[in-house]
C-alpha cells in the first residue's frame, strides 16, 4: 500500500519515462512518414508498391511483432537499453502508416502547376522536397501526429506490460506497468488516482505540444481555392501572380513533352504485355500451389491450418459484429458535430483526449466488474474491440466533414430538409467517403487489438496471469503460440489473417471508395 505522496511520485516517474518513450516514437515517425509518404506520391512505381505494403502492415497485429523485435534488438544491444528500444520499434510501427497516408494525401492534392514550375524554372528534387512537398504535408502530418499518438498510446501500455515476461527485459519504469499493478492489486483508489495522472499527461501534451503544433502548420485545408504552401521561397523574388501569369504557356510544353515520352515509353513489345498480364496471376497460383502441397505432405501444418481458420472464423465474426454498432455510433456522432451542433470543437477536443485512454490499461476495472457476467469474456473482448476502433470512425467522417461544401447548408435550409431524411439524402452522402475510410482503419484497428481483447496475459504482479481469455480467437492463437514459442503457427496464422485482410480490402472496401468518390465527382 502507497502513501500518497510516495504513489504520485512513482505515478509521475513512471509517466514520464513512457512520455519520453512516446516522444522518441514520434521524432522517429515523422521524419520517415514524410520520405515514404512523398515518395509514393511522386513515384507512380513506388506509389503501386509502397501502399498496398502500407495497407496489409497497418492492419497485422503489431504486438506480433514485439518478440522479433526483443529478441533482434536486444541482440544487439543487450539488457535494459535493448529492451527500450524494443518498446519504441513497436510503437514506431503503430504510429508511423497513419502519418504515411496523411503525407501521401497532401502531396498528392499539390497543384501539378507548382511541380511544373518548379522543374521549368531548374529547381532540384531535394529543393522541392524542402520547400514545396514537405511544408504540404506538415498540417496533415499535425493533424494526423495527433490520432498516432493515442495509437502510440494504446501500444506503450500493452508493450511495457509485454516486455515484463522475462526478468531479463523488464521495463523498470512505465506507466503501462504501474496502471496495470495497481488495477490487480484491488485498491481501485490507487488505481483511479494513477489514471487521473494519465489523463493530466494527456491533456498537458494536447495543450502545450499538439495545439501550437496544429497552429504552426495550419494550411488553411477548408478551401482549396485559398490553400496555402507557406515557405515555398524557391523562385526568389518572382511573385506568384506574375508566376501564375506563365504557368499555362510552362504545362502546355510541359504537357506536350511529356505526352510524346509517355507515347514513346507506353507502347511495350507484345511479350512484355503478356508477362505483366499472367505472370502475377501465374506466381500466385504457383505459390498457392505449393502451399497446398506442403500442408498436406505434413500433418503437423495441416493442424495449424485448421487452427488458423476456425479462430480466424471466431475473430472475423465478433470483428464485424463489432464494427456494425461502430459504424452506427460514428455516423450519428459524426452527423450531430458537424451539421446539428454549435459546439463540435468542443465535443472533439474531449473525444481527442479520452481517445487517448488506452482500452489496456482499462482491462483490470473492465474484468473486475465483468467476471460475474455470463459470457464476461466475450463482453470484455467486444468492449475492448469497440473502443479500439469507434475513435478511427469518428476521426475520419468528422475530417471528411470539415471539407463539406457549403452548397450542401444552402440545400438544407433552402429546401428544408430535416431529421432523417436530411441524414438519409443529405448528410450520409456527403460524409460518406470518410465513412468508408474510417471504416477500413477501424477494422484494421479491431484485427490489431484482436491479440489484447481476446486474451490478455500478464507478470507485471511478478507471476504470469491470464487476465482474460475467449474461447477460440486468431487472438488467443497468436498469444498462445507467442507464449510457446511455437514461430510456425503465429507465421501460418499470420499469413492466413493476411490473405483474408487482402481480400476483404480488394473486393469490399477499395470498391465501395471507388464508387464513392467516382459519385461524389
Amino acid at each position: 500500500m502507497y502513501t500518497l505522496f510516495s504513489l504520485l511520485s512513482s505515478l509521475l516517474v513512471d509517466t514520464t519515462f513512457s512520455w519520453i518513450r512516446m516522444f522518441i516514437a514520434l521524432g522517429i515517425s515523422i521524419p520517415l512518414s514524410l520520405a515514404v509518404g512523398i515518395t509514393a506520391a511522386r513515384s507512380a512505381t513506388a506509389e503501386k508498391l509502397i501502399l498496398p505494403i502500407v495497407d496489409v502492415l497497418q492492419t497485422l497485429p503489431i504486438l506480433a511483432f514485439f518478440p522479433i523485435a526483443v529478441y533482434l534488438i536486444v541482440g544487439f544491444l543487450p539488457g535494459y537499453i535493448g529492451i527500450n528500444y524494443a518498446v519504441i520499434f513497436l510503437i514506431v510501427i503503430s504510429m508511423v502508416w497513419n502519418i504515411i497516408f496523411g503525407v501521401y494525401e497532401s502531396v498528392k492534392l499539390i497543384p501539378e502547376n507548382y511541380i511544373q514550375m518548379a522543374k521549368v524554372y531548374g529547381i532540384g528534387r531535394l529543393s522541392r522536397i524542402k520547400n514545396i512537398y514537405i511544408p504540404a504535408s506538415m498540417g496533415k502530418v499535425a493533424n494526423q501526429s495527433i490520432l498516432s499518438w493515442s495509437i502510440g498510446l494504446f501500444y506503450l501500455v500493452t508493450s511495457e506490460i509485454f516486455s515484463t515476461g522475462s526478468s531479463v527485459y523488464a521495463v523498470k519504469y512505465g506507466i503501462g506497468v504501474e496502471l496495470l499493478k495497481l488495477g490487480l492489486s484491488g485498491h481501485i483508489l490507487d488505481y483511479l488516482i494513477g489514471i487521473s495522472v494519465f489523463l493530466l499527461f494527456v491533456i498537458g501534451t494536447r495543450f502545450l505540444f499538439f495545439m501550437p503544433f496544429e497552429k504552426a502548420f495550419n494550411l488553411n485545408l477548408k478551401d482549396k481555392k485559398t490553400r496555402k504552401f507557406p515557405n515555398m521561397n524557391i523562385f526568389g523574388n518572382t511573385t506568384i501572380k506574375t508566376i501564375r501569369g506563365r504557368i499555362p504557356k510552362i504545362s502546355t510544353t510541359i504537357n506536350i513533352k511529356a505526352r510524346k515520352k509517355k507515347t514513346r515509353a507506353m507502347i511495350p513489345p507484345k511479350m512484355k504485355l503478356l508477362l505483366l498480364k499472367y505472370v502475377p496471376y501465374a506466381s500466385v497460383s504457383i505459390l498457392a500451389l505449393a502451399s497446398i502441397l506442403i500442408l498436406l505432405t505434413n500433418p503437423i501444418l495441416l493442424i495449424y491450418e485448421y487452427k488458423a481458420l476456425t479462430s480466424l472464423a471466431f475473430s472475423f465474426v465478433r470483428i464485424w459484429f463489432v464494427f456494425a454498432l461502430i459504424f452506427v455510433v460514428s455516423v450519428i456522432i459524426s452527423i450531430h458535430i458537424k451539421f446539428r451542433s454549435k459546439n463540435g470543437s468542443k465535443y472533439i477536443l474531449i473525444m481527442q483526449i479520452l481517445a487517448s485512454l488506452p482500452a489496456t490499461i482499462l482491462l483490470p476495472i473492465i474484468v473486475k466488474y465483468m467476471v460475474n457476467f455470463p459470457y464476461h469474456a466475450e463482453i470484455v473482448a467486444f468492449i475492448i474491440f469497440f473502443l479500439s476502433g469507434i475513435w478511427y470512425s469518428i476521426f475520419s467522417t468528422i475530417s471528411t466533414g470539415n471539407s463539406v461544401p457549403n452548397y450542401i447548408f444552402d440545400i438544407v435550409k433552402v429546401f428544408h430538409v430535416k431529421g432523417k431524411e436530411a441524414t438519409r439524402k443529405i448528410y450520409m452522402k456527403a460524409l460518406m467517403p470518410g465513412i468508408i475510410t474510417g471504416g477500413i482503419t477501424a477494422v484494421a484497428a479491431e484485427w490489431n487489438a484482436s491479440i489484447v481483447a481476446e486474451r490478455f496475459t500478464t507478470t507485471a504482479i511478478g507471476s504470469g496471469k491470464v487476465i482474460t481469455s475467449v474461447g477460440t480467437g486468431v487472438g488467443k492463437l497468436l498469444d498462445i503460440s507467442l507464449e510457446q514459442g511455437n514461430i510456425v503457427l503465429m507465421i501460418i496464422v499470420l499469413i492466413n489473417m493476411t490473405i483474408i485482410i487482402i481480400i476483404i480490402n480488394k473486393l469490399v472496401w477499395h470498391k465501395l471508395y471507388n464508387r464513392t468518390t467516382t459519385l461524389q465527382k
